[in-house]
């Protein structure tokens, strides 16, 4: 039996790559379909950390999960087949963070994003950026045509240096905000995103709280913790910021966006944030396939789980007729928001 890693000392790495194990005793189920079902029902039973959280949003019930897909499992089934019935099993928890892995095919559930508008476009971004931006290192960087400074930070997985956030800031210090576009962004590194939103933190601010497992019941937590961010001792930002965020904004990036929702002279403008509020495990079946799944809940500074996402400051959408007239509808509103 492998041990799970403390959050302590994993808490850094949230959702970037598969670091982490928690395996079932390899002996305990035989590799056949059978077996590597239950192995896989067993896992996210008793190491799965929303099980309680999702059967009172949607009621979620696992051990009827169960009972649903064993009666699908055939022990003359071929592994292609076992992997789509143990894929759609999984599809019922709902989270992005949940996949199934084999040599064949990434099992995925992608809903989070895939059924809602996009609210972004690259055609749209390369006519605000132009030609004439700056780089640095993670980040893209401008002074639009009105004063207002524009970041663009794809993803979290991009390095970013503090040299490089105080070139950047010093670079639109005049301006009279600044936006900052996530869209898109779906995770990586949280050192990243605690880097970037310690710009614009003046003081120690509570920003959330976190679990984590202490036994195989679906109850079965620790006291929650506080997390806490620390203003950066480099060059701030002390003007308005608006964060842009999109449904594809998830994981470490859905992570930044609770940061940034509980600091003042911040707001969140778009569409509510995809998700992805917990620390993902990874584990494996008898057969060699790898799982990965949420065990570390995360909460905002009010306590609310943000596994669904976070509900920005201004519901914005990007209309037909904006995109036709080559304007971003996100931008725009922020742009206006940034001017009053």
């Amino acid at each position: 039996m492998k041990r799970l890693f403390s959050w302590r000392q994993l808490f850094l790495w949230l959702c970037v790559i598969p670091l982490f194990t928690a395996c079932v005793d390899e002996e305990e189920f035989d590799d056949t379909p059978q077996g590597n079902f239950e192995a896989l029902w067993k896992i996210i039973d008793e190491h799965y950390c929303f099980l309680d959280y999702k059967n009172q949003e949607y009621g979620l019930d696992w051990q009827q999960v169960h009972d649903k897909y064993k009666v699908r499992i055939d022990n003359d089934m071929t592994s292609k087949q076992l992997f789509e019935v143990l894929t759609n099993m999984l599809g019922e928890l709902r989270d992005g963070h949940v996949n199934l892995s084999a040599a064949h095919d990434f099992g995925r559930y992608w809903a989070w994003y895939e059924n809602y508008p996009t609210n972004f476009s690259d055609t749209l971004l390369r006519r605000y950026m132009g030609t004439d931006y700056q780089i640095a290192s993670g980040i893209r960087y401008k002074i639009l045509d009105d004063n207002i400074g524009y970041i663009r930070y794809e993803s979290f997985n991009n390095g970013i240096g503090e040299g490089n956030l105080d070139e950047a800031i010093t670079h639109m210090l005049l301006c009279r905000g600044l936006i900052i576009d996530i869209r898109n962004n779906s995770g990586g590194m949280l050192t990243n995103a605690e880097k970037l939103a310690a710009r614009f933190c003046h003081e120690k601010t509570l920003v959330g709280y976190y679990q984590h497992k202490t036994g195989p019941g679906h109850s079965d937590f620790s006291a929650r913790e506080a997390r806490y961010l620390e203003p950066s001792s480099n060059l701030r930002w002390n003007k308005p910021a608006i964060l842009l965020t999109n449904r594809q904004v998830y994981s470490a990036a859905n992570e930044f966006s609770v940061y940034m929702k509980a600091l003042p002279g911040v707001l969140l403008v778009g569409d509510h944030t995809g998700g992805g509020a917990g620390m993902p495990f990874n584990s494996s079946l008898p057969n060699g396939w790898g799982v990965r799944f949420s065990a570390v809940p995360m909460y905002d500074a009010q306590g609310n789980s943000c596994e669904f996402g976070v509900e920005p400051d201004y519901n914005v959408q990007q209309t037909d007729a904006d995109f036709a007239r080559g304007e971003d509808t996100i931008i725009e509103f922020a742009r206006k928001l940034l001017k009053k």
